[in-house]
């Protein structure tokens, strides 16, 4: 009985999970996937639903099966400290850092920069930037219905917006699908792939998990089968629009390079596609959607980042958190969103395969029996990959030659690793090691030898 819910009660909390995942960055990546991938378009799409929808809907279920109550409890089953250092990185990853100011940059690049001349540009982002993040501030501190309010009818009328430019883009074509950009002529799936790491979706979900959870718990659905249940179901509706949204885009983006040229962002994209079908009340009508639309989700970031650091070190306010972080994401909102992104790419690498290592040892949890001799070994040899991986690509966006100690285990992980040059060198020796320690434990508990 209480694992029968009707269906449109999994379809509520499914599109409160869209909501909460969608954001007009979500919007930005598929675009600028279809116009670099081309005629690839569909193989990388391919890849990207991968990580840009098939990971957080896993992450969803990962909480569901935890039974934990947020995702620090849930990592500190590898080790306490490293359940603080992870959840703090990823908040901040998908808050302060990165995140928040790509809603401000993404808001201004859309949203305002069209409308304004060469000079007008040079200050418009500072100006817009600043006024941006002191609405966030001053949100982030009075919480008030209004925002979830606006939320709520955003969030459709971005949907309804964005499928009708889809449909005049399949009724009237942009242009013709060109030939992929070099980086997706060979091997578009997996560029794709590493492309969907960018929406930090699956990051985010390891948060919103709990939420999903709680909603259900509140639907009078208690036990861990039925809760796992109403989150496949309630996380399959998510994804479906999500996927749905993904595809459009990436296709809209394919058949606007030749007609608008190959931007630098995705941003431009869809200010471009409205203009050309719908004139300047089109970029307007969009702009003001995108603006309000990132600034609800600046708000909810920075309001989720000030309480979980209150948490963490109570003696400093909740107030001040807010008001540090509404600092830091203004500042780096004006490195500009295609800075943004790429410096994002060496902390996504890190983080991404240890996010995904904590749901595959989550989803297995039972053949070990929660042992945290088997999380930490999977954890620490994910850990030597992508900690390198993560270097590697800073050195590279900073236009630094590798350091000197880094070159030969660079070197050693191409040789021995495969898919390293992909990206996935961290894939088979993470399985490797599970399997290796779980048959450890597994021997162990046979020979009635304890673990210590």
């Amino acid at each position: 009985m209480e694992n029968k819910l009707p269906f449109s009660k999994y379809f509520i909390i499914g599109v409160m999970l869209f909501a909460l995942f969608f954001g007009a960055g979500n919007l930005i990546f598929p675009a600028s996937l279809g116009q670099n991938a081309g005629s690839n378009v569909w193989i990388a799409v391919a890849g990207f639903l991968i990580t840009g929808i098939g990971l957080p809907f896993l992450g969803i279920l990962a909480m569901g099966v935890s039974g934990t109550s947020n995702l620090q409890e849930l990592a500190s089953r590898v080790h306490p400290i490293y359940g603080v250092v992870f959840t703090s990185l990823l908040y901040l990853t998908i808050g302060p850092f990165f995140a928040a100011p790509r809603t401000g940059a993404v808001a201004y690049d859309i949203g305002i920069a069209p409308f304004l001349s060469e000079v007008g540009g040079q200050i418009g982002l500072p100006i817009f930037s600043f006024l941006f993040f002191a609405v966030t501030m001053w949100f982030s501190l009075n919480p008030a219905k209004l925002v979830d309010r606006i939320g709520k009818v955003l969030s459709p009328a971005i949907i309804i917006l964005i499928f009708v430019l889809l449909v005049m883009v399949i009724v009237k074509p942009l242009g013709p699908i060109v030939a992929p950009q070099e980086a997706y002529a060979n091997g578009a799936f997996v560029k794709g792939f590493m492309e969907g790491y960018n929406t930090m979706d699956a990051l985010a979900s390891l948060v919103f998990g709990i939420i999903v959870i709680h909603a259900i718990r509140e639907m009078g659905i208690a036990s861990t089968r039925g809760i796992l249940s109403a989150s496949a179901k309630s996380g399959f509706v998510a994804i479906i629009f999500l996927g749905i949204m993904y595809v459009g885009v990436a296709y809209l983006g394919a058949s606007s390079t030749g007609r608008f040229g190959l931007f630098e962002t995705g941003g431009p994209v869809l200010g471009e596609t409205a203009s050309f079908y719908f004139g300047t009340a089109g970029t307007i009508m969009l702009s003001i959607i995108i603006i309000l639309a990132c600034l609800t989700t600046s708000i909810g970031l920075i309001t989720s980042c000030g309480e979980y650091f209150h948490t963490l070190v109570p003696k400093i306010s909740y107030t001040m958190w807010v008001i540090f972080f509404s600092l830091v994401s203004f500042i780096i909102a004006n490195f500009g969103l295609s800075n943004i992104i790429n410096f994002s790419i060496p902390v996504l690498m890190l983080l991404y395969p240890l996010a995904i290592v904590l749901m595959m040892l989550t989803f297995l949890s039972k053949a070990f029996r929660l042992t945290p001799f088997v999380y930490a070994i999977g954890t620490a040899i994910t850990f030597l990959v992508s900690v390198i991986d993560g270097f590697k690509l800073l050195c590279q966006q900073l236009g630094l030659d590798y350091f000197q100690w880094l070159t030969p285990i660079v070197s050693f992980y191409e040789r021995v690793l495969p898919l390293y040059d992909q990206g996935l060198g961290w894939l088979l020796p993470a399985l490797m090691a599970i399997a290796i320690s779980t048959a450890i434990i597994g021997m162990l508990k046979f020979l009635r030898i304890p673990l210590r």
